[in-house]
């Protein structure tokens, strides 16, 4: 079966909990070593348990995608087949408002840290002389733009430029790399704004009137790291119930 991954390993940042977790679980189901890697070491713990405790291959590596020696670490001698770049902090303010610093951690976080997971990654294959996938995880908002999160915003438009660029580099060594954009998907962390007016107008916003949920990026995140996706690179896949084609 195309979508099995087994006998290869992933790396996922950001992976100690939310959509980060998720994935890991997605990609372990489908018979990966996975290996999460985050900053905060109580919670990483806590994932790697769960995720063994269900039965999975997993190692855990202390991972702040703003620090490049742990990036550098975390490709010492090792090389991963799929990497799921996840790691991300959102950043809000007005464009009139937003201090120089917020802007510069977001970029830093966001948009620097995939860059130098992905060069790593690519790097580390390459010298094995071995193919791999590598997912940046970009958003509807690198397509189009909402208020307030301009530093947000501008940074995942710039990955999927990135992830492009790199697609077109890279594909002659074998190294697949793609975008995955997820719309609004709900998590226990925006329940309760989207129970808001403001979230249920939002809501409304979207074609098929609903929010996502984690599981409805399975399907997408496995095309893009198994052979099922063999001939894809370079691609933006949005996951977002039609919001970005609705009407303005």
């Amino acid at each position: 079966m195309k979508l099995e991954l087994h006998d290869r390993s992933a790396l996922i940042t950001g992976a100690s909990g939310g959509l980060g977790l998720h994935f890991a679980s997605v990609l372990a189901q489908a018979g990966a070593r996975v290996t999460l890697g985050a900053r905060r070491q109580a919670e990483l713990t806590a994932a790697a348990g769960q995720l063994r405790a269900a039965g999975h291959e997993v190692d855990t590596l202390p991972l702040d995608v703003s620090r490049e020696a742990d990036i550098d670490a975390a490709f010492q001698d090792r090389v991963y087949d799929i990497v799921v770049n996840n790691a991300g902090i959102t950043g809000q303010g007005a464009a009139l408002d937003i201090p120089a610093e917020d802007w510069d951690r977001v970029m830093t976080t966001n948009l620097r840290g995939s860059f130098l997971v992905a060069q790593r990654a690519a790097r580390a294959l390459h010298a094995a002389k071995r193919g791999g996938a590598i997912i940046n995880i970009a958003s509807i908002l690198g397509l189009r733009v909402s208020g307030a999160v301009l530093a947000y915003t501008t940074s995942k438009a710039a990955i999927v430029q990135m992830t492009k660029a790199m697609a077109l580099e890279w594909a002659r060594h074998g190294i697949r790399v793609n975008a995955l954009c997820p719309g609004y998907i709900e998590t226990p962390l925006n329940t309760a704004f989207f129970a808001t007016e403001a979230g249920q107008a939002l809501i409304r916003r979207i074609p098929q009137r609903r929010l996502g949920r984690a599981e409805e990026l399975d399907g997408p995140l496995l095309l893009l790291a198994s052979d099922a996706g063999s001939y894809i690179t370079g691609a933006t896949l949005a996951v977002d119930g039609g919001h970005l084609v609705s009407s303005l």
